[in-house]
C-alpha cells in the first residue's frame, strides 16, 4: 500500500500470484506428448488429421507454462537464455525433421565449401523457424512487462508485428501469452477474455464447419482451457532439462521415423 500523500500507482506486475491451475509438471507432460502426436501426423501420418486436431492443444498449454515461469522464476534472464540457446541449438534439426527445408539453404556446395555451406544452412533455416523464437519472445515480452523494462515491450512488440509472417502462430500466438499473463490473477475475468480471443483466431479459418459457422484448426486449440483452468494435483515434477530436452529428442524422433519410412 502507498504512504500517505505518496500519489504514485502500484506497479499491478509485482509481487503476481498465479491463480489457475498451477500443476505444471502435469501441464507440461500433456503438452509434450501432444505436440509430438502433432507433428507425428504432420509428417508421418498426414492421412489422420485427427493427429494434427488433438496437436492444438499444445501451444496454448506451452504459452500458460511459460507465463507461469515468467510469475514465479527468481532468475528469469537465466530462463531467457536457456530457452533462446535451445532455440539457436535446434534450429537446423527443426527444419529438416519437419520439412521446412528451402533451395537457399543449399546455394552453396558442400562438397567445394563445406565451412560456408553450413553456415549457409544455418543462416537460411531461419527463414522458417520454430516455435522456440516465438516462445522467447513472449517470455522477452512478459519480463518486460513484469519488471518494468517499458521500452523493450515497446520494442519487442515491434519486433514481433515486423517478423509475424515467419513465428508460428504469429502474432496471434505472442497476444495469447500476453493475456494468459495480464490476467492470471484475476480467473472469472481470464477465461472469457483468453477463450474469446482463441475462439476469434479460431473463427479465421474455413476448415471445419459446424451448424453452419466455419472455423479453422486453430478453434481446437480451446480444448486446452480445461487443462489450464481447472486445478488439478497431480503432484508430477519434471527435472527441468527434461522440458528442454524433449523438443530436439522429439525431432531426432521424427527424422529417424520419416527416414525409415522414406527407405523402407
Amino acid at each position: 500500500m502507498a504512504k500517505k500523500g505518496n500519489l504514485s500507482i502500484p506497479w499491478p506486475f509485482e509481487g503476481m500470484q498465479v491463480r489457475l491451475n498451477t500443476d505444471t509438471g502435469f501441464l507440461k507432460v500433456v503438452a509434450m506428448v501432444t505436440m509430438l502426436i502433432d507433428h507425428l501426423g504432420a509428417i508421418i501420418f498426414p492421412q489422420y488429421r485427427v493427429m494434427r486436431i488433438i496437436g492444438r492443444i499444445a501451444f496454448p498449454i506451452y504459452a500458460y507454462c511459460l507465463t507461469v515461469g515468467c510469475v514465479y522464476t527468481h532468475d528469469i534472464l537465466r530462463y531467457i537464455k536457456r530457452i533462446v540457446l535451445m532455440a539457436l541449438l535446434v534450429q537446423p534439426l527443426y527444419v529438416v525433421a519437419m520439412h521446412h527445408t528451402n533451395a537457399a539453404m543449399y546455394a552453396v556446395s558442400f562438397a567445394e565449401n563445406p565451412i560456408g555451406a553450413a553456415l549457409n544452412f544455418y543462416v537460411h533455416s531461419w527463414d522458417d523457424p520454430s516455435i522456440l523464437l516465438s516462445l522467447a519472445l513472449g517470455l522477452i515480452l512478459l519480463w518486460s512487462i513484469r519488471d518494468r523494462h517499458l521500452v523493450f515491450t515497446a520494442a519487442t512488440l515491434l519486433l514481433v508485428w515486423i517478423i509475424q509472417d515467419r513465428l508460428d502462430y504469429g502474432f496471434n500466438g505472442i497476444l495469447l501469452m500476453l493475456l494468459f499473463f495480464l490476467f492470471c490473477q484475476v480467473p472469472l475475468v481470464s477465461l472469457p477474455v483468453v477463450a474469446g480471443f482463441m475462439a476469434w483466431w479460431g473463427l479465421q479459418g474455413s476448415a471445419y464447419s459446424l451448424f453452419g459457422v466455419r472455423f479453422g484448426s486453430q478453434m481446437f486449440a480451446v480444448l486446452a482451457l480445461p487443462l489450464i483452468y481447472i486445478r488439478t494435483n497431480t503432484r508430477i515434477r519434471l527435472n527441468k532439462w527434461v522440458f528442454y530436452l524433449f523438443y530436439p529428442a522429439h525431432l531426432a524422433l521424427i527424422l529417424v521415423l520419416d527416414r525409415l519410412a522414406l527407405f523402407g
